[in-house]
């Protein structure tokens, strides 16, 4: 994959990543946890080279002496793991498109929290349930930016 794009939630930071992906993953270590407010991180590596902020500067924090984790200041979404000269980890959530960077291995699972690995076995609305929810999710007015590039952003108000 190239070209892939992304950004925050409220769209004040977006990117462009002109090369390959690299190994998308998933990270359950403590500083992961906190950072992504999750019970992992899940991240993918890019070439520093081949990443192109196009709109708004990312907010670093160094969550130790090894590495920075870059945010949206304005809205909060998690958006890299910064650990070397030349790679940079991308939160996954943060592509317009996360569907096809699939994790290909687990760090840190000594750190995992113990049932995330019950997750897939928890129980799910039932289409009765479903159908009720369905009127309140179609009421939802969403202020988050959508999952591609537009110079309509943002909305006028």
């Amino acid at each position: 994959m190239s070209g892939e794009t992304g950004g925050c939630q409220c769209g004040a930071v977006r990117f462009r990543v002109d090369g390959a992906l690299g190994r998308p993953s998933l990270c359950h270590c403590r500083m992961c946890q906190k950072a992504f407010g999750s019970l992992f991180g899940p991240l993918v590596s890019v070439k520093i080279a081949d990443l192109v902020w196009t709109r708004g500067a990312r907010k670093i924090f160094a969550s130790s002496n090894k590495v920075d984790r870059g945010f949206c200041a304005d809205c909060g979404t998690p958006l890299t793991f910064e650990w070397s000269a030349t790679l940079i980890d991308l939160a996954i959530g943060a592509f317009d498109d996360p569907a096809p960077l699939k994790p290909v291995v687990q760090m840190a699972v000594e750190a995992a929290v113990p049932w995330v690995k019950d997750l897939p076995g928890l129980p799910t609305p039932s289409a009765e349930e479903r159908e009720k929810m369905a009127a309140h999710y179609a009421a939802i007015i969403s202020h988050q930016h959508p999952d591609h590039d537009t110079d309509a952003w943002p909305p006028a108000t």
